[in-house]
């Protein structure tokens, strides 16, 4: 089985994203170079909720 190739360089973001990096620490704690309140402010604008969308109703056959 061949070895993957290491992925080089950064992924394209959104340009309001820019800078956005995650690492956890030796404790198992995430830390963000973005202030949360930023990212969940651009998350609500920008991605839809599926949890809020109403599924239709199935009717049980009997």
């Amino acid at each position: 089985m061949p070895k993957k190739k290491p992925i080089k360089g950064k992924p394209e973001v959104h340009k309001d994203l820019e800078g956005l990096d995650f690492k956890i620490n030796t404790f198992g704690e995430i830390q963000s170079t973005m202030d949360l309140d930023k990212l969940n402010k651009f998350l609500n604008e920008n991605v839809e909720d599926k949890k809020l969308h109403t599924k239709p109703n199935k009717e049980k056959s009997e």
